[in-house]
């Protein structure tokens, strides 16, 4: 449990803002990634062919109890790129995790997941009273572990056999963290990146 539970909030950077995940957001995140396997590889329901199937997708994620589901926004377009995720960690006083994160392609390899995660990061540790940001990834998604580490995530073992894929396999999850006075240095080493 999270020190202080989370509750909806928009926070704004330079290049994104983060507002609390709606159905009006639909149209603009099937177009960014709907219909995209490579997308939605390494989440855990398949690619959505619809915005129907988006729909149900999002309306889940905004229903769930200890979830706090945020849209992308690129401020740039005004247009909505991906979402991300708040989740209440059970076992784990004071924590939470990130998670559920998923953006369009145009934006990959761009600012965007850095200021994204400097963002959260900083309203769990300052605002929410976390000690302890944690974040998980598929064990066969090297690119997500890549984009952990480079923002000071520390590798903190694998759950094996964690859960199913949506194509039937076992995937064994890479856990990874980090603390609340680790993360001022790791903050102004990417606040000079971006």
């Amino acid at each position: 449990m999270t020190a202080n539970t989370p509750d909806p909030v928009t926070l704004e950077g330079d290049v994104v803002r983060l507002e609390p995940l709606s159905l009006t957001h639909i149209p603009d995140l099937f177009l960014a990634g709907g219909g995209d396997d490579e997308v939605w590889r390494w989440m855990p329901t398949p690619a959505p062919h619809s915005e129907a199937e988006l729909t149900e997708i999002a309306a889940g994620l905004i229903e769930k109890p200890g979830v706090v589901p945020f849209t992308v926004i690129l401020k740039e377009t005004g247009r909505a790129v991906g979402w991300t995720t708040y989740h209440d960690v059970p076992g784990f006083d004071d924590s939470i995790e990130i998670g559920w994160t998923w953006y369009g392609r145009t934006v990959w390899r761009s600012a965007v997941n850095t200021e994204c995660k400097i963002l959260l990061i900083d309203h769990a540790f300052d605002k929410l009273g976390a000690n302890r940001v944690m974040l998980k990834t598929d064990i066969l998604n090297i690119r997500s572990q890549t984009a952990i580490r480079r923002i000071g995530g520390v590798a903190e073992g694998v759950l094996r056999r964690h859960r199913r894929r949506p194509d039937g396999t076992w995937r064994d999850t890479a856990y990874f963290s980090i603390l609340d006075d680790e993360w001022p240095a790791h903050r102004a080493r990417l606040t000079r990146l971006t």
